[in-house]
Formats: C-alpha cells, sequence, structure tokens
C-alpha cells in the first residue's frame, strides 16, 4: 500500500510541475535533463555577493577572459535588465585506435546569464553538433536509436566535462574581487 501511494505522490508532484510550467531538471546518465524543454540544460542560480550591476560587469569580465572572440558569442547584452545571451561553442574530439585525436566536430550552445541583487542564475542549453544541419546533442542519449554509435557515450561525457569546467570558471569570476588592505 506504501508503495502504491508513493508512486501516486510522484506521478501527481511530476504533472503538477507540468501542468505549473515548472522546469524539472533531471539525470539523464550523466547529463542534466530539463523535463518541459526536453534539452540537456546546465541551469542554477548562484547566490553571490553584489549588486545585479557588479554581478553583470563580473560576467562581462568573465565572457572576455573565456571566449576568444566574446563580442561575437554575445548577441544580446543588457545592462539595465542585468541580462546577457548568446551563441558559443566548443570542439569534440574522437579518438583513433593508435591514440591520435581527431577532430569530430563543434558543439555549439546557448548561453544565458541573468543578474539581480545578490544573485545571479546561469542557463547553457540548446547543444547541438553543428554539421549541413542542426543535430540536437539530445539524439545522442537514445542507446534505441539505429543510428546510435557507441561513441556518443563518450563525446557526451565531453560535454559534460567541459561544461563543468565552464561553470566552474564562471562561478569563480562571479566572486567579489579581493580587496587588499595597504594601510599600515
Amino acid at each position: 500500500m506504501k508503495t502504491i501511494t508513493g508512486i501516486a505522490l510522484m506521478c501527481c508532484l511530476a504533472i503538477c510541475s507540468v501542468v505549473n510550467g515548472q522546469n524539472t531538471i533531471i539525470k539523464m546518465g550523466d547529463m542534466p535533463y530539463d523535463t518541459l524543454t526536453k534539452l540537456i540544460t546546465y541551469k542554477e542560480v548562484v547566490k553571490q555577493k553584489g549588486t545585479a550591476d557588479e554581478l553583470y560587469l563580473r560576467a562581462i569580465e568573465w565572457i572576455g577572459a573565456t571566449y576568444k572572440n566574446a563580442e561575437r558569442v554575445t548577441n544580446k547584452r543588457d545592462r539595465a535588465n542585468g541580462l546577457i545571451e548568446g551563441i558559443a561553442r566548443f570542439k569534440i574530439n574522437y579518438t583513433e585506435k593508435d591514440g591520435s585525436k581527431n577532430d569530430a566536430g563543434n558543439i555549439s550552445y546557448n548561453l544565458i546569464i541573468e543578474c539581480k541583487d545578490g544573485r545571479y542564475r546561469y542557463i547553457f542549453n540548446g547543444f547541438n553538433l553543428d554539421s549541413q544541419s542542426r543535430f540536437p546533442i539530445e539524439k545522442w542519449l537514445n542507446k534505441k536509436d539505429v543510428s546510435y554509435n557507441p561513441s556518443f557515450d563518450k563525446y557526451l561525457k565531453d560535454v559534460d566535462t567541459f561544461m563543468k569546467t565552464l561553470i566552474a570558471g564562471l562561478k569563480k569570476a562571479m566572486q567579489p574581487p579581493v580587496v587588499i588592505d595597504d594601510s599600515w
């Protein structure tokens, strides 16, 4: 009886979150997956000291230090509303049997950073393999698909590793600068 009640409760909560339009991030393998948008999504609200403007400027500085062509990466910089949006890319590789690495393509993704007093939110989603047409990497999650290739697991792991490193860099850059008191 407890099992049936537990299952019913879980179903009810799942339905309520969809009805209310709330995004629920679950783990799909190693990947965070948004059940509402059906996209691999890295998303978090981070509490951080600073005004919305200070956090916005830190985010802009981080983008400039992280991306080679920061002006091209961001397509929206709205300082008044603390919003930064853009599309960025990174390379993935595959390894030959002899150990040599070869280019497997570029992964593009959406980047959104929103800043408010005392907190900011990042959202990274819309991951696509850049090719002749858009190829959402969520297709790599389906191991039952006839076009599934075991190398997809490695590519997904590479995406996850890259994103976790990127997010760690963002969190570090968003911290208040260290003020050194040189008065003696």
